[in-house]
């Protein structure tokens, strides 16, 4: 089984490299996270008072208290879905953490997500097929939560929201705000979602200014730091 993610692994970073996509923009680094949450940022900026968003925690907020130990700030989490609510709702949490029962999305309104086919899974993807066994749940734009949060700027944004993604990075470069840094798990190897989806949302990172700090071993984990 080692054997094989190691392979998968390789196979996607040489796809990302025949792309031309590399880490462009190399920084000092803070690494936190576990499984495959594991997360690269750059730590100079940061300060007790950061505004750091996390969308789609799950069952893995590592990254989230690693956070709160090293710079002190306080973290605004948030996921829709019924499992994550759950778990997040049976964990003693430092009062720095701040959980919001919200998804992140392209409009304000309701979503539906596929429900996963094992009980313990926390993982609820999207759901485009109207006939699929799926639960509703809130989403909101990231410019109607920083507004509704108080927040203007944005110094650490992470999306590992299971696709929705693809949906929601347009919307965000559109109205903001844009985060200084960004991290976003992409998932072009899952559910039929094309490499080219990913290409094209990389493109348009790059057209906003943003430029690739980090990529991890999976392929998948990046981190994008704003340089205009």
């Amino acid at each position: 089984m080692r054997l094989r993610s190691a392979w998968k692994d390789w196979r996607r970073r040489r796809q990302l490299a025949a792309a031309g996509i590399t880490i462009e923009a190399p920084i000092a680094t803070f690494a936190a996270g576990a499984r495959s949450g594991v997360w690269v940022i750059d730590p100079a900026p940061l300060h007790q008072h950061a505004v750091v968003y996390s969308f789609g925690v799950g069952d893995n907020i590592a990254w989230d208290l690693a956070m709160i130990e090293r710079f002190g700030c306080t973290i605004h989490a948030f996921d829709p879905t019924p499992r994550a609510i759950e778990w997040i709702r049976a964990q003693t949490l430092p009062k720095a953490f701040w959980f919001h029962p919200i998804g992140l999305g392209a409009h304000d309104g309701s979503q539906r997500f596929l429900l996963p086919d094992k009980t313990h899974d926390v993982n609820f993807r999207p759901a485009s097929d109207p006939l699929a066994n799926a639960i509703t749940a809130e989403v909101r734009r990231l410019a109607t939560i920083a507004k509704e949060l108080g927040h203007e700027h944005i110094d650490v944004l992470k999306i590992d929201i299971e696709g929705g993604e693809y949906a929601a990075l347009p919307d965000l470069l559109a109205t903001g705000p844009r985060p200084r840094q960004l991290l976003i798990e992409f998932h072009h190897s899952q559910d039929g979602i094309t490499f080219a989806r990913t290409t094209n949302a990389i493109a348009a990172l790059r057209q906003a200014g943003y430029r690739i700090t980090h990529i991890s071993r999976r392929g998948l984990e990046f981190s994008f730091a704003r340089m205009e």
